[in-house]
């Protein structure tokens, strides 16, 4: 090896190990923002009766979340209920003369539901030290033992879309042979048993999450293949710095603005919104939905993952007809 070459395959390692520690410190970044630090912001909560009757206890329960309760009026504690399940409110607060009732969804947003009841005890140190306490919280969707803080289904959806990128990576390693035609096969078996054995681990094995059966395959099948469809496309357009791309949307900000570490309401603004329109946060969201909701599931999620399904493999189409390369191909 000559001084030019050794100076080029130098620079060249200098370049992939900046590269890391960029990708590396934002992957920190972006869940210490995210995750490290959850706050309330806005809390959708439904509430009967008058506030005005209250004043003190609802400027308690309100000074407690820091004001994040967003407060939407509902003429009968069913009524309210009726909108948790429908996955339009995280809470309700039923007022009465005597004592008010928190109806909180551990299954809607375990961090939320966390929240309002460390803000009811806080509400009942203050109004009534020692005594009765004026809030009384009611978990109405609560998550089961096996999985008391809801976070198998982020935990499912990391592993289905690490899944998805890695192996396309290897297959492009080990099997550069392969057609398009071929690839695009590989990525359906992938999708298909891999969401078969996360779902057999989840479900009858651990009783994590004990949804639809055939449900839980679908997302987390389609998730595989999101992930994968994506980093094939971006290995087409940018060869060998496909982890770039790849890694932002998935790893360094898709999982921790999804929802299923921290729930909507406490995350920062911008992952709040973020996270409804990433393959990610539309995963766990249906995994939600399956599990906890399955009679007033939401179109939403549904149209998202089905929306990057379509597009991931439209650019992928796309970018090998117009580059003339395919996912095993180097540039030139």
């Amino acid at each position: 090896m000559n001084d030019r070459t050794a100076r080029r395959e130098y620079r060249a390692g200098l370049v992939v190990i900046l590269i890391g520690i960029i990708m590396a410190s934002l992957f920190v970044a972006s869940y210490s923002l995210a995750l490290g630090r959850p706050a309330p912001r806005r809390i959708p909560t439904g509430v009967v009766g008058d506030p005005a009757q209250h004043p003190v206890l609802v400027a308690a329960l309100e000074q407690a979340t820091r004001r994040a309760l967003v407060l939407h009026p509902y003429p009968s504690a069913r009524a309210a209920r009726a909108a948790i399940d429908r996955q339009e409110l995280f809470a309700a607060l039923v007022l009465s003369p005597d004592r008010a009732l928190l109806l909180v969804s551990s299954a809607s947003g375990a961090s939320v539901a966390l929240v309002l009841e460390r803000a009811a005890e806080q509400v009942g140190e203050q109004l009534a030290p020692g005594r009765a306490q004026p809030v009384r919280v009611v978990d109405v969707h609560p998550l089961p033992p096996t999985d008391p803080q809801g976070l198998v289904s982020f935990y499912v959806t990391i592993a289905a879309t690490v899944l998805g990128f890695v192996v396309m990576f290897q297959l492009r390693a080990n099997a550069a042979g392969l057609s398009l035609r071929d690839w695009l096969s590989f990525i359906g078996i992938l999708a298909v048993l891999g969401g078969l054995a996360f779902t057999v681990v989840v479900d009858p094995i651990l009783h994590a999450l004990r949804g639809a059966f055939g449900e839980l395959w679908g997302v987390l099948a389609v998730q595989i293949a999101v992930a994968a469809l994506f980093n094939s496309t971006m290995l087409v357009l940018f060869h060998r710095w496909a982890i770039i791309p790849t890694w932002l949307l998935f790893i360094a900000f898709g999982n921790p603005s999804s929802g299923g570490a921290v729930a909507a309401p406490l995350l920062p603004q911008l992952y709040a919104l973020v996270g409804r329109l990433t393959p990610s946060g539309a995963a766990v969201r249906l995994i939600h939905q399956t599990v906890y909701f399955a009679h007033t599931q939401r179109r939403g999620p549904f149209l998202v993952e089905g929306l990057w399904l379509v597009g991931c493999l439209a650019a992928l189409l796309i970018s090998v007809r117009v580059t003339g390369r395919k996912p095993t191909e180097s540039p030139g």
